[in-house]
């Protein structure tokens, strides 16, 4: 097992508590959601897509470093090119999304906007 594969399995098993944690409340926002607006709707799928990434990101630095020791450049291994090639996936329905919802704020705006009143 590598250096890698040692820290993040250690971190798996002392965190696994605090994980199990987080996803009963991911699960009661999951239930919640269901009854709130659209934008709410939006801003659970901007937090689990971006805690995708985040994990996706420690994956890919825990590859890099580990094969930086094998190889002069670990960008050029194909396991840490599909890791790159998720994340960049991610990254796309992240600005997607933000982008759709900016388009929404920007239409409730106009919507507020008084026209002056004709004398």
């Amino acid at each position: 097992m590598d250096f890698w594969q040692k820290i993040k399995s250690d971190v798996q098993k002392g965190i696994k508590e605090g994980i199990g944690i987080v996803r009963e409340g991911v699960t009661v926002v999951k239930t919640k959601a269901g009854e709130l607006t659209e934008e709410g709707k939006r801003q659970l799928k901007i937090f689990e897509l971006k805690t995708k990434v985040q994990k996706e990101i420690a994956e890919l630095g825990g590859k890099v470093y580990s094969i930086s020791a094998k190889m002069k450049n670990p960008m050029l291994d194909n396991k840490v090119k599909a890791v790159m090639t998720r994340i960049k996936k991610l990254e796309a329905k992240l600005v997607k999304i933000e982008d759709a919802k900016k388009k929404a704020s920007g239409r409730t705006a106009k919507k507020r906007v008084t026209r002056p009143r004709s004398k």
